[in-house]
């Protein structure tokens, strides 16, 4: 097959050292918004600053973590410039935030429970058991892996990994697996990896479809080919960056299937709370009765969480999660003395603990009901989003704002999770494109001069909501206007700056140098993890190509086809008719123009190199039985798709 399939989950952002964006300074308006935000902030509560940093032991004495080809996989130097008081070009909240997740290397947790912090967008832990390490959701990558293994056995001596536990099924909670154990002693059982009911099918499968789309979206949400820097990249809201090492996958050896399961791992004793679809599809908590400490995965964090992540996902469930969130209360919260979690820094107390958990509660909970609430009074996503706040009394904790989602942004998920896109006004049933509607608007205002006269006029009052909304239309309708795209990156700039939001920062920051500067071909989403092809479900793979046809070129095409992997002892009949390709486990009902026989694992490389099957055909290493050009005539069908189409612009 030529068919090139692709997958953005994670594309890999500048870890340079502080670099000009080749942004605009802060305006006057930017620098009073600045001032007037900082006076609304409990920013004498410093109780964080101690959490994140007690129990420090160490960190790496070189910064630079490298992949084997010398690239650099984590920069651990990238964010040091985060010291002092807040610039007029970072929000002072999110500047107080990055100063916090900034604090990176070993930290002690408990007498027996450990973290390394810092080396990925999330937390790696290290329980002691009787004779080694339970791991708890080991990176990103196996280069930060490895290098977190590493700084933990020269601090605390080498001990064996005695057993693995995923709490969720998000990338960055699995993919360092390779960098701390093996696939031959996992397979031997020699170590357990446990997880959470259905995390394999949700690991490979989430974004599999829809990746090359949700790779390019990424790109704004993680500020992807930004640096970090005062007017760049200020992390990610519950952490700094993803790493840009290899992403490796190990099967679970032992699932998770109810709340109350409990497990003795290597001497320790282990309660787990199940929670699907709440942060994850699969995910859960898990409490440690003899120690007396409770793990929250990514359910409960040091930011409101995304309900609706911009890179595009299924919505989450906001009432779940809330639920989720009292049931830990229930089981736990009185029990717990310390909480720890994937993302940021633990809490200490019991007393701390249950408040923490009962105001995060509160706040997904406020923002389920009330944006009900609203929407039954027939306000839309938008009208929505501009009335629904935090009351002050769960807005002053910090771990209730937005530096990673927000109530804005959230409020309209949870609109969509109930009503979908469509606002019931009939003049949305049959909008005009961005592009025609630009022009039109450009048109009916009198022109693009008269529209950016406008547009000036509000920006230089402040107003750049409304000033940016008057230059997307004139740069849609003509992308080659490029003083109107400067004037928008200009506006871009300082919604950027002013945002509370890290990841929203990123938004309106990799917007404004795209306007400036074009779509970078690096931007485009990376080629999916070998170790995740390799345990998609075989009828997803086959959805995976479905999505890929091109109608066009299939019309009129009728073919009939039989796929064999005999090392898997399984059959896929496929079909292409009527533009659509539609596939079947099983075998063929009736006859076939072709069959093609061949081990999955050389279909597989033959799916992500996109090298053809021929040469395995003639060796002998695959068999086709048939009208050989039939298979010819299914791969020309196949379209690569675009992993840089444009976002700001539609030309």
């Amino acid at each position: 097959m030529r068919a090139r399939v692709w997958i953005g989950l994670f594309a890999a952002i500048s870890l340079a050292c502080p670099a000009a964006q080749a942004g605009s300074p802060a305006s006057s308006a930017t620098k009073a918004a600045q001032a007037d935000f900082a006076k609304t902030l409990p920013l004498e509560d410093r109780q964080d600053f101690d959490f994140a940093s007690r129990g420090y032991v160490g960190t790496r004495t070189d910064p630079l973590i490298k992949r084997a080809d010398g690239a650099v996989a984590w920069n651990l130097a990238a964010y040091d410039f985060i010291k002092g008081d807040a610039p007029d070009t970072v929000n002072p909240s999110l500047w107080r935030h990055e100063q916090l997740l900034s604090k990176a290397g070993l930290f002690q947790v408990s007498d027996r429970i450990w973290q390394v912090r810092g080396f990925d967008i999330s937390n790696v832990t290290f329980i002691k058991g009787d004779t080694g390490w339970i791991v708890i959701d080991p990176l990103t990558s196996i280069e930060v892996a490895k290098a977190a293994l590493d700084l933990v056995n020269e601090k605390l001596g080498a001990r064996p990994i005695v057993a693995m536990i995923y709490t969720h099924s998000h990338s960055d909670h699995f993919g360092g697996a390779k960098g701390m154990v093996s696939q031959a002693d996992v397979d031997a059982g020699k170590i357990p990896v446990i997880a959470p009911q259905g995390f394999l099918e949700h690991a490979v499968s989430e974004n599999v479809i829809a990746g090359q789309a949700m790779g390019r979206r990424a790109t704004y949400q993680f500020g992807f080919n930004l640096s970090p820097g005062l007017d760049g990249q200020m992390g990610a809201g519950i952490g700094q960056a993803v790493s840009r090492g290899t992403t490796t996958l190990i099967a679970p050896t032992l699932s998770i299937t109810k709340t109350g399961q409990e497990l003795t791992l290597d001497g320790v004793r282990i309660q787990f709370q199940i929670t699907p679809g709440t942060e994850a599809p699969s995910e859960m908590n898990f409490f440690l009765p003899d120690m007396h400490i409770l793990c929250m995965a990514e359910n409960a964090n040091v930011s409101m969480h995304n309900v609706l992540t911009p890179r595009g996902a299924l919505v989450r469930d906001a009432k779940a999660w809330a639920e989720y969130l009292s049931e830990a209360v229930r089981l736990y919260g009185a029990q717990s003395d310390i909480m720890f979690t994937s993302h940021g820094w633990p809490r200490f107390g019991k007393g701390e603990v249950n408040t923490f958990l009962e105001n995060h509660r509160d706040a997904y909970k406020f923002l389920h009901d009330q944006s009900v609430r609203l929407m039954n009074k027939g306000l839309t996503g938008p009208e929505i989003a501009d009335q629904i706040a935090l009351p002050d009394v769960l807005a002053k904790s910090w771990y209730n704002r937005g530096y990673y989602g927000t109530m804005r942004f959230n409020s309209r998920a949870v609109y969509q999770r109930y009503m979908g896109w469509y606002d019931a006004n009939p003049v949305h049933l049959q909008e005009l494109s961005p592009a025609e509607s630009g022009r039109k608007y450009v048109e009916a205002m009198g022109g693009a001069d008269k529209v950016m006269a406008l547009a000036k006029t509000a920006i230089e009052a402040g107003d750049y909501r409304w000033g940016s909304t008057l230059l997307n239309n004139v740069v849609m309708a003509d992308a080659s206007n490029q003083a109107a795209r400067d004037m928008l990156a200009g506006a871009y700039d300082q919604m950027g700056y002013q945002a509370e939001s890290a990841i929203g920062r990123n938004m309106y920051l990799v917007g404004a140098k795209e306007l400036r500067q074009g779509v970078q071909k690096s931007a485009a989403g990376v080629a999916i993890a070998a170790d995740m092809i390799a345990n998609l479900p075989t009828a997803m793979l086959f959805d995976l190509l479905a999505v890929r046809m091109d109608a066009d070129k299939a019309k009129g095409v009728s073919l009939k086809l039989a796929m064999v992997f005999p090392d898997r002892n399984e059959s896929v009949y496929i079909r292409v008719r009527n533009g659509v390709l539609i596939t079947e486990m099983g075998n063929a009902p009736g006859p076939v123009d072709a069959t093609l026989t061949v081990p999955r694992p050389l279909f597989l490389n033959s799916i992500m190199t996109g090298q053809s099957l021929v040469s395995a055909v003639l060796t002998g290493k695959a068999k086709i039985q048939g009208d050989a050009g039939a298979f010819r005539k299914l791969t020309d069908l196949f379209d690569k798709g675009d992993g840089d189409f444009p976002i700001i612009t539609r030309q």
